[in-house]
Parts: C-alpha cells; sequence; structure tokens
C-alpha cells in the first residue's frame, strides 16, 4: 500500500470531507471539515483481548504526518509488549493531570508561603517601604530620618518581624537615647516611629499599632519651651568672644545673619546666590526653603548687608552661599551647630576632629543655640518698639488665627523693613566696641516667647 504524502494531504479540498485514506500498518485517516479547509485526523485499528479497537495518533495539520507516525510506532511498540495503547494513554492523561495538579498544588504552596512572608515583613523592610512612599517627600529625601534609624532605631528593632513588635522593644530605643541624655531626640525618635507604625497600620500590614499604648509625655517627661535669649550684655561678649574661638569665617558670618534677619538656620546654610539681591538689599527664602514652606522675603539691614556683602567675598563663586568642601551642594544645615555647641563645652575634653576651643563661646546665660539668635533678634526687636505681630511676620511664622490667615492680607512690607532696619542697627552699636551703650530691659515675657 502506498504511503501517504504531505502533498496529497495538501491537495485535499472540502469535497474530501468523509473521505477515509488508509496508510501503512493499518493506519488511517478520516477528513472532516476544519474553518475554511479541511483536516484529518489518523486512527490506528488494532486487536488487543480478541477485540478490535481504534487509536487516535493525531490530526493532521495540528501534528505533523511524521508526528502522527512516530505515535503510531510507539503505539505499534506498545501493543507487541502485550500492552493496550488506549489504556496507556489514558493513564498518561492521568499521570499528566496529577503532574499538573501537583504543579498548582506547588504554586499555591508558594504563594501562602509569599503571603505569609509578606504578613512577617521585617522592621528593615518597614522603614524602607515608610521611606520609598512618605520620606522622599521631605526636602531632604528623609536622608536625616534615615541616618537617625540606622544609627538608633534599626540596629534594635530592624530584624524583627513587624507584627512581633512590642510596646517594650520600642522603649528600649528611646531609653537608650534617654540614658545619653539626648531627651529632645529620644521624643523626635520615638515619633517617627509612631509614623512608621501607623503607615503600617494604613497599609493593612498590621492590625495595632505597638506605640498606641505609650504616652509621648512619658519619654523623658512634658517638654520644656526653651525661652533662652541672649541678652545685650551677652552680645557683647559674643562679639569679643568670636575671634578667639577661630570659627570658619563662614560660620561667623552665619552667626551674626542669623541674628540680624531672625533667620533659621537651616534656610541660611540653604541659601543660593541667585536669591540674594546686595544691591536691592533683599534675601529671598523660597518655599523650598523654608519651614511652613512659605516664601518669605527679608530686607537686609546694612549690618545684615555687611555680613552678606564678606560672605560673598569668601564664596561669592559658588551656587551656594555656604557650599560643601566640593561644591556640589550647600553645607549640613548641622555644621554650624556643631561649631558652636562644640566652643560651649565647657572644661570637657576636646572631641576627636573637633574644636579644642571647647570654653571659647560660653556665656554667662548658659549654652545657646543658632535658634536662639533667632529668638533674640524678635525680643530685641520688640524692645526697639517693633509690634509683636510686625516682628512675627519677620520670623515668617504662619497665623494661628484662621480669620486672619483669611481675611488680614497686609503684607507689612514697610513695616518689616523698618524692623530690620532697626535691629540692625542696635546690633551695630553692640558690635562696634563701644561699653557707653544703654541697655534695654526685657519688656515683657511675651516678646522671649517668640519661637519658630
Amino acid at each position: 500500500m502506498a504511503k501517504l504524502t504531505v502533498k496529497k494531504l495538501e491537495s485535499l479540498t472540502p469535497a474530501d470531507i468523509g473521505k477515509r485514506l488508509p496508510d501503512e500498518h493499518s493506519l488511517y485517516g478520516v477528513i472532516k471539515a476544519r474553518g475554511d479547509g479541511v483536516a484529518v485526523m489518523f486512527r490506528w485499528r488494532y486487536r488487543f483481548d480478541g477485540k478490535l479497537r481504534d487509536y487516535t495518533c493525531g490530526t493532521w495539520p495540528t501534528k505533523s504526518l511524521r508526528e502522527i507516525r512516530d505515535a503510531h510506532e510507539n503505539a505499534r511498540q506498545l501493543l507487541a509488549q502485550g500492552k493496550d495503547p488506549n489504556q496507556d494513554k489514558r493513564i498518561g492523561r492521568l499521570d499528566e493531570k496529577a503532574a499538573q495538579a501537583e504543579a498548582v498544588a506547588h504554586a499555591h504552596s508558594r504563594i501562602a508561603d509569599a503571603e505569609a512572608q509578606q504578613a512577617r515583613i521585617t522592621v528593615t523592610d518597614l522603614f524602607e517601604r515608610w521611606a520609598a512612599v512618605e520620606l522622599i517627600r521631605r526636602k531632604d529625601g528623609g536622608k536625616e530620618i534615615r541616618r537617625m534609624f540606622q544609627k538608633d532605631v534599626l540596629p534594635t528593632l530592624g530584624p524583627l518581624a513587624v507584627e512581633d513588635v512590642r510596646k517594650g522593644h520600642i522603649t528600649a530605643v528611646t531609653d537608650a537615647l534617654l540614658a545619653r541624655g539626648v531627651t529632645r531626640m529620644a521624643k523626635l525618635i520615638f515619633s517617627l516611629i509612631r509614623q512608621m507604625f501607623r503607615y503600617a497600620v494604613d497599609r493593612d500590614i498590621i492590625e495595632n499599632e505597638p506605640t498606641a499604648a505609650i504616652r509621648k509625655s512619658r519619654i523623658g517627661g512634658k517638654p520644656t519651651e526653651r525661652d533662652r535669649v541672649l541678652s545685650e550684655d551677652e552680645i557683647r561678649a559674643l562679639h569679643r568672644q568670636t575671634p578667639s574661638a577661630q570659627l570658619l569665617q563662614t560660620t561667623e558670618a552665619a552667626l551674626w545673619l542669623a541674628l540680624a534677619t531672625g533667620c533659621r538656620i537651616g534656610e541660611l546654610l540653604r541659601a543660593e546666590w541667585q536669591h540674594v539681591r546686595l544691591d536691592a538689599r533683599e534675601w529671598f527664602i523660597p518655599a523650598d526653603n523654608s519651614k511652613n514652606g512659605k516664601p518669605h522675603t527679608i530686607y537686609l539691614s546694612d549690618f545684615a548687608l555687611r555680613h552678606f556683602a564678606a560672605l560673598h567675598s569668601i564664596n561669592g563663586e559658588s551656587q551656594w552661599c555656604f557650599p560643601n568642601r566640593d561644591d556640589s551642594a550647600h553645607v549640613c544645615v548641622k555644621t554650624v551647630t556643631k561649631q558652636l555647641g562644640d566652643r560651649q563645652r565647657g572644661d570637657a575634653a576636646p572631641m576627636s576632629h573637633r574644636s579644642p576651643h571647647t570654653n571659647a563661646l560660653a556665656l554667662p546665660g548658659g549654652k545657646w543655640t543658632p535658634h536662639d539668635l533667632r529668638r533674640t533678634a524678635a525680643t530685641l526687636m520688640t524692645a526697639l518698639g517693633v509690634l509683636p505681630e510686625v516682628a512675627e511676620k519677620c520670623l515668617n511664622h504662619t497665623e494661628e488665627s484662621r480669620v486672619k490667615r483669611t481675611y488680614q492680607r497686609h503684607s507689612y512690607d514697610a513695616e518689616k523693613r523698618e524692623a530690620w532696619r532697626l535691629l540692625g542697627e542696635r546690633l551695630e552699636l553692640l558690635t562696634r566696641g563701644d561699653d557707653n551703650i544703654v541697655t534695654f530691659k526685657r519688656r515683657s515675657k511675651s516678646a522671649e516667647s517668640l519661637t519658630a
């Protein structure tokens, strides 16, 4: 019997539907309709246990003629071994289904394991997710908070599963900070930990956040408001002491500019020369650099202008008023605070790679910070007759009254310009080396309470 050829199969037309095509060794094909053409289903007739049976070897052109003949030959070999090819096929199908079921079960198991692993993410994993969603929006992209967590939080909490964290784990972190004497840092880090775990609750990572049972007031006691204001005698003393403190010239300029403008030290250290117009006697603080997110213009007194000009003579070629070492960005906003703090450590031994002049800037009223200069500037303004609401505007404070914020839109530009002028003139007198100056007495406690 002549063997079928591919050419013969390809020549078939719908007119051939229903015909039977014989091939060798009892293999035959039945022509069937398929779409707009034809298909040929091949079967092999064999006898097993005294009965005739048909074994399906495949359908052309879904399978090639070679594949169909190979299936036919495999079936013939099974029969030669005394096996029923159809029974073997059924067993193969069952084995395949069993394998598929096993694969599905394995996949489900892997999914369940992944879900369980997801449910038991570590605190370090949680921090990274929180940082990517929330901290990235902060002005520094969350760098400072990351530094704090890597130093004081993640070494203790990081390896723990989020759902396993308890109140005691968190107080272990804050207690270690309190033992170091950094109470404000302990409170700040506790607040940040609470924010992170509330994020976890919002994302259904955990049901209850572990800081809920901890009152913030229990972390180092109730916070005390700083009211440190440098007296005029201390400002004179500061002017006399700064030369021996061996500060960087830029740090010394930052000190006097913070006092002359009432700005936040971070706003000053982020300043760019494009925002300082010496000819117009203005320094513009863009919203991105402002703590409350509101732009602010400072009108420069002669005193402030002189220190900005001195700073420009040092760093005028840079984009930044206070560039870092490689001029790729501004300096760290903590650099001035650290330099001033190092020079008020009293008789403490100098720290490694820090200033040996540990008492150079100590003042009678106790330790002071750059932020205290801001409070001092506002206090001096009110002592010079500046209205408290004008002093508040000079500090770029947000008006607490919603009604005033909504309806009182007066800019106070003229009043602020005059306030800075009066402050600058007073600082000129206090720093010119003449001790024959009448010292103002503090007018009221309200003036001292002007804070950021």
